[in-house]
């Protein structure tokens, strides 16, 4: 029997996780709680504008100060080996984005930092960053896509750098100096496909720009010791890109640094790129103490990653019963101060639910004077999904279909050709929408004026990559499983769930843990709906080893060939020749002194091993519309999602719900306001509007089972697909409710009025 035949013990429980009695008591350690011994407490001095170029900066007051140990500017950093870019998954070795840091010779966002000082406490620190003085030359900002698309637009990069990076800035004649790249997937022959429709529409949708709203700010924790070992504590979703970032941006050997994880308070993706890390080792090496620094909330806003805002420029073809011919489809996004916004996820992403026999997706990365962007769960994804799922519900109403079954018309299945070249595996696109046309809410009638329903799908590819598993099993019988995944929305559960199924022991018996980058072997980030699927594997391959070293411990014990015994999973025990057993628990006692403990040891890349299975959802929403005040009101809401196999039910419920919530504050509250001065006006939780319990019903969810095939527990990345759908279910219930058609998000009432008013004034 395989591993996904047999009936699972563990697998699709709910058990408590491991590492939440110290949460819920605050006994957990987080980035900001780490106390060392003369640690100094660091600040961070940022820039009042959004373009500047600096002509001076002079610390020798702040230097001056009592209780100041260290002040570090961009001159002290290394002039980097490799030109590096920060992208939303962390360093590429071939780009640049040292800058971003610590600014040159430009401030480029209202909050770049221009210096950073260490001193005895936070009020010295604060005191000095006062004394620290300069000059800045104030340039125009290119706050919108408009300001920085322009053909006359100023060069943001103007002074060559970015032009040495092979792809970068090298767009058409007369194309804006701001477009750092272009992204172009597609299959068939477009004009073709136009041709041959009975149909065509045309649109433009813009996206805010949004902020993950995590509740831990960054932080960076840093002890550089006279040896050259350096130290790093971090809230991170990926401690081993953060050492590799470390390890370019200061030029120090991989080797001698190590990253240790602390508990961490949110990601969503945005904790993935270096802020003050490198900064904090700047100034222990200078200071010779360890150095803590830490964000506040507007320095989140100002001056971490938020997602792309996004325009669209959707032109899209089908045949009068409903068949999508053709699209061609543009994606401005607007990536910040720096290149490396998420243009091809969310060109892959726009389409994936959907076979299209002619289809082109450009997608252009605009440099502008915004805080530079970072992953924001299915990075890219949300906005440039939106535009298609509105189409079609308009597309569905012209021609009188159903929208489910427009979508189910039109579905992708396995085997079929994706947007980037690639084809579908086991997908189960078709069952999401079975079970989304059977739903009663889809069903329900609706009676009040002014409530609407609306529907729309989403699709992400999920990730793969490589990870570490050890394990080591104790003579009581109980295991320590390791490995390298940061621990975001329950790991530790589902990663000891799938180890304990695999060996067949209670999870109870299993304490998880995650290392740091001196402990365990190389682990991709927690990102990208990866780990359940990938670390899953590792801790699968290591229970297999365990299991097969137990056969040969007790084959040597019992004196018989290892050809003759074998390890059950379903009783846990290994079985022998003349009806021979041995428990787990009764093996593991007799280890010591029969050769030792054993461990249990995997390093896997996911795709040697397995195939990632990609995922899809449909959302269905219902909201009310107060045509007085324009306040959209979500009444009801039901999620419905390909799983895979849900390794822990109620933690896949959560990852959805969550998603969803984080999605409707995309659809009706969050966007980053800007004066033209390019300094933001909502840099607080007050202003800055995240959806509150009060904002959103219960989240009904509908887990739809389709096992991965490639995984042996049927696994698939379940994280990412729930911010997608809501863009565009919510866009489609406001124009059910009021028959307002909202092509600009967020739906603020500012904007709903509008529109009933334009509506208004078109009737008459």
């Amino acid at each position: 029997m395989t591993t996904a035949e047999r009936p699972y013990s563990v697998i699709g429980t709910n058990p408590v996780r491991p590492d939440g009695v110290d949460k819920v008591t605050g006994r957990a350690l987080y980035g900001a709680d780490i106390r060392l011994n003369g640690m100094l407490t660091g600040r961070v001095k940022r820039s009042p504008h959004a373009h500047a170029l600096i002509t001076r900066v002079d610390a020798s007051q702040a230097l001056a100060l009592p209780g100041v140990h260290a002040v570090v500017t961009f001159e002290d950093f290394p002039e980097p080996a490799d030109p590096i870019m920060q992208t939303i998954r962390g360093p590429e070795p071939t780009q640049w984005d040292v800058e971003r840091l610590m600014a040159r010779r430009k401030v480029l966002f209202q909050g770049h930092p221009v210096a950073a000082v260490a001193a005895i406490d936070a009020h010295t620190a604060e005191e000095a960053l006062e004394l620290i003085e300069v000059d800045y030359e104030v340039l125009p900002a290119l706050v919108t896509l408009d300001d920085a698309l322009a053909p006359d637009a100023p060069e943001l990069h103007d002074d060559g750098l970015a032009n040495e990076i092979d792809g970068l800035f090298d767009g058409e004649p007369g194309q804006s100096p701001n477009v750092a790249r272009t992204v172009e997937l597609g299959m068939g022959d477009v004009d073709l496909g136009f041709a041959e429709a009975e149909v065509v529409l045309e649109r433009v949708y813009e996206t805010g720009m949004a902020h993950q709203g995590y509740i831990e700010p960054h932080n960076g924790t840093a002890m550089w010791n006279e040896d050259g070992k350096l130290t790093v504590w971090t809230s991170t979703q990926g401690p081993f890109g953060v050492r590799l970032a470390l390890a370019r941006v200061l030029d120090v050997p991989l080797g001698d640094i190590r990253v240790i994880p602390a508990e961490i308070g949110g990601g969503f993706g945005a904790k993935l790129a270096l802020y003050l890390e490198p900064l904090a080792a700047l100034l222990s090496k200078k200071s010779g103490r360890p150095v803590q620094l830490t964000m506040n909330r507007t320095e989140v806003l100002e001056a971490s990653g938020p997602t792309s805002g996004i325009r669209s420029y959707v032109k899209l073809g089908a045949k009068r019963d409903g068949t999508i011919v053709a699209t061609d489809i543009r994606l401005e996004y607007m990536a910040g101060a720096y290149p490396g916004a998420s243009i091809a996820g969310g060109a892959r992403a726009a389409l994936g639910p959907y076979l299209i026999p002619h289809q082109r997706t450009i997608g252009l990365d605009v440099v502008l004077n915004r805080p530079k962007t970072a992953a924001y769960r299915a990075p890219g994804a949300p906005g440039a999904s939106y535009p298609i799922e509105a189409i079609l519900d308009e597309l569905a109403e012209l021609l009188d279909i159903d929208p489910m079954e427009l979508r189910n018309k039109n579905a992708v299945t396995e085997g079929d050709p994706r947007s980037d070249g690639a084809t579908h595996g086991s997908i189960a696109a078709h069952e999401v929408i079975a079970a989304t046309l059977a739903h009663p809410h889809y069903r329900a009638e609706i009676q009040d004026p002014d409530v609407g329903r609306g529907v729309a799908m989403g699709y992400w590819p999920n990730g793969g990559a490589e990870s570490s598993a050890y394990a080591n099993v104790h003579s009581d019988g109980t295991v320590t499983l390791t490995t390298g995944s940061v621990d975001i929305g329950g790991q530790r559960a589902s990663l000891a769930m799938q180890f304990a199924e695999t060996l067949g022991i209670p999870y109870e018996d299993v304490n998880s843990l995650v290392g740091d980058t001196d402990t365990i072997g190389f682990t991709a980030a927690t990102a990208g709906s990866r780990t359940t699927f990938a670390t899953g594997w590792a801790v699968h391959e290591a229970a297999l080893d365990i299991r097969k070293q137990l056969e040969q411990r007790v084959a040597t014990l019992w004196g018989v060939s290892e050809h003759e015994v074998s390890y059950d999973p379903s009783d846990a025990s290994v079985h022998g020749p003349d009806d021979k057993l041995i428990s787990f628990k009764e093996a593991a006692a007799r280890l010591p002194g029969s050769g030792g403990n054993i461990q249990g040891q995997a390093d896997v890349v996911s795709t040697s091993v397995g195939k990632v299975g990609a995922c899809f959802g449909a959302h269905i929403a219902d909201v009310e519309v107060d045509r007085d005040t324009g306040k959209v009101t979500v009444l009801r809401y039901t999620a419905i999602q390909d799983v895979g196999k849900a390794i822990h039910p109620a933690y896949v419920e959560g990852q959805i719900q969550g998603g969803a919530v984080q999605g409707i504050g995309m659809a009706l509250h969050e966007d980053y306001y800007y004066n033209p001065d390019g300094s933001m006006a909502n840099a607080s939780f007050l202003d800055y509007r995240i959806p509150v319990a009060n904002d959103v019903p219960m989240i009904d969810t509908q887990l739809v089972e389709v096992p991965n095939p490639g995984h042996p527990y049927g696994v698939r990345g379940v994280g990412e697909i729930p911010i997608i759908p809501p863009l565009g279910a919510i866009a489609n219930a406001i124009y059910d409710a009021v028959g307002v058609r909202v092509r600009s998000l967020p739906a603020t009432p500012a904007l709903i009025l509008e529109e009933l008013e334009r509506l208004e004034a078109a009737g008459d």
